[in-house]
């Protein structure tokens, strides 16, 4: 408690131990040893006694005061640390750190000395060791001193990032199996700022500071981690972080990461969720700008961009323009932004393959892709705009031609062997789902049963289309509807992939009241948990079955209730007068 006040040359408890050990008058001693080590103010003898009649403590005393003067020495600290010429300055503080280092364990002086290290853009090495050393020193000091730390100890400052790195994934995952399901409240809802807010994004903010090699640090994290699990969100946790050190106007990181104005207009474009022709062409001017033997920022572009709010953005506005194509009479190669569109999803489709072979190396763009695809899924919508209008046309005789059921065989062959056209189809399925077109999506619906790398199993579009879904709850009455979506859906991948089931199991709890009670039945049979199944899908199915039951009814209004009807009285044929 008293470690370092005899390197200062001030007695401490030891010192007052061994004087009433050797004296032979203890209250003599110890009124010697308060003369010696009180406050040396000589008005304050005559004080000190009044306070004695007032029943005060003379601890009670003496620590009032010195939290009184520990206050005043903070605030000089801080004072000295913002005025004058910072060599002035810094020698100010380091001779301060040097006097008061001793006394940096005793918790009462311990934030002075913090407060002084904190306020050292350089704090001397052998100190920081010391601290490090400590656990209890290490856990007291400033994120500022703590910075000093980190960049030379790369092992500590990821022992103190992985668990904020494990929180951010929890907390996007728990979003995407948020019991609410929704069209206008969905993963993709939150502005790029308010995400930006979100803890732990704050804390490695604070964390990084404007230290470019903790930043360095910490795009190494993520780029490590998305290499090993492949999972998206920490793309978005890489743009994310570069946007809030944007917010702060951390100048001396955000000009050296050179995909900062590349991912400033991005976010503008995300924040709209539509990539406008100004903007577009702000954004393919950084693409072609990379210049020869700066490759390697592709693969840091490319991650930017695999950031499922890029992508989101992207094939949004890829759809928008496939449809303003179709009234344009155009086909998709005579437009260059939607070329730009490609492109970009493209790139942000092969970072992980990029960064893995560590060739930064734009993906060649698949020609079929343009030819043929994206034709296709015009020829979609024409029909639907078809369809339409014959509704609207007098009937004949011959009754409204049946809505187009076929599909081109290369369609499937697109979605299950090329990832660009799997994401486009995917996003156009939810494009139909959102107008409540029930006819295009039992069409294209037995096409997404096998898909690139399984995509249409995947948590985002099974988090989007589940909630679009909530559009066309009335169709779930519709013994043909629950039968396409559910038994060569849904349930063909809930035996295999645990998430789906999760999903189908938020699907019901928000609309088994609308679904047929027979497929119901079956439904609720065909979802039970196996012995392997999740807390997760136990917990839910739990739910159901809860849910299900209380819709039941009762034994006492199952049977039948007893007649209402009294038998008439008779009555006597009145006498003829």
């Amino acid at each position: 408690m008293f470690a370092g006040l005899q390197e200062l040359g001030v007695a401490n408890g030891e010192d007052l131990k061994e004087t009433l050990t050797n004296c032979t008058e203890p209250l003599k001693a110890i009124e010697q040893f308060q003369t010696e080590n009180g406050i040396l103010l000589p008005s304050l003898q005559s004080a000190l006694p009044f306070l004695d009649l007032h029943g005060t403590p003379r601890l009670e005393f003496h620590q009032s005061v010195f939290d009184e003067l520990r206050e005043k020495l903070l605030e000089r600290v801080s004072a000295i640390a913002s005025e004058g010429k910072a060599e002035e300055r810094y020698k100010k503080l380091e001779d301060l750190l040097e006097k008061s280092f001793p006394l940096v364990k005793m918790p009462s002086i311990q934030p002075v000395v913090m407060c002084v290290m904190k306020h050292l853009p350089k704090v001397p090495e052998k100190k920081l060791k010391l601290v490090m050393a400590d656990k209890d020193l290490y856990k007291a000091c400033a994120v500022e001193v703590k910075r000093q730390i980190w960049q030379d100890n790369q092992a500590l400052f990821g022992d103190e990032v992985s668990p904020l790195l494990k929180q951010y994934i929890l907390e996007k995952e728990n979003t995407l199996f948020s019991s609410d399901l929704s069209v206008l409240h969905n993963f993709f809802s939150p502005s790029p700022k308010m995400r930006r807010q979100g803890e732990v994004v704050q804390k490695l903010t604070q964390m990084i500071g404007k230290n470019v090699k903790l930043y360095d640090m910490v795009l190494q994290f993520l780029r490590t981690l998305f290499l090993r699990t492949r999972n998206v969100h920490y793309c978005t946790l890489r743009a994310e972080l570069l946007m809030s050190l944007h917010d702060l106007d951390i100048s001396e990181i955000c000009t050296v990461d050179p995909c900062h104005k590349f991912t400033w207009c991005l976010d503008a474009c995300i924040r709209e969720k539509f990539v406008d022709n100004k903007r577009a062409r702000e954004l393919q001017g950084f693409l072609d700008g990379v210049k020869k033997g700066q490759e390697q920022v592709l693969g840091d572009l490319s991650m930017i961009l695999c950031d499922p709010f890029a992508i989101n953005t992207l094939a949004l506005s890829t759809i928008r323009h496939l449809q303003e194509l179709i009234g344009q009479d155009l086909l998709p190669r005579e437009s260059p932004d939607l070329l730009l569109l490609l492109r970009m999803l493209s790139l942000g489709q092969g970072a992980w393959d990029m960064i893995d072979s560590q060739i930064f190396k734009e993906p060649k763009m698949e020609v079929d892709l343009i030819t043929k695809f994206l034709p296709t899924l015009m020829s979609f919508g024409v029909d639907d705009y078809t369809f339409t209008v014959d509704q609207k046309l007098p009937s004949e005789d011959k009754g409204t031609p049946p809505y187009p059921s076929a599909i081109p065989e290369m369609f499937p062959k697109f979605l299950l062997e090329h990832r660009i056209a799997c994401e486009i189809g995917l996003y156009y399925v939810l494009h139909i789902t959102k107008q409540r077109n029930k006819n295009a999506l039992l069409r294209l619906l037995p096409s997404l049963a096998e898909t690139f790398n399984d995509l249409a199993f995947g948590d985002i579009f099974l988090h989007l289309f589940t909630g679009n879904l909530t559009l066309l709850a009335d169709e779930f009455a519709q013994e043909e509807f629950c039968t396409s979506l559910f038994d060569n859906f849904f349930l063909a991948a809930c035996s295999r992939k645990e998430n789906v089931h999760r999903h189908v199991l938020r699907l019901l709890l928000h609309l088994h009241h609308k679904v047929v009670p027979a497929q119901l039945e079956t439904l609720q049979k065909s979802l039970e948990p196996t012995k392997q199944s999740g807390e997760a899908v136990k917990e839910l199915y739990s739910q159901l079955s809860e849910k299900l039951e209380l819709r039941k009814p009762s034994p006492a209004q199952v049977a039948d209730a007893p007649s209402m009807d009294l038998p008439l009285p008779t009555v006597p044929t009145p006498a003829p007068l």
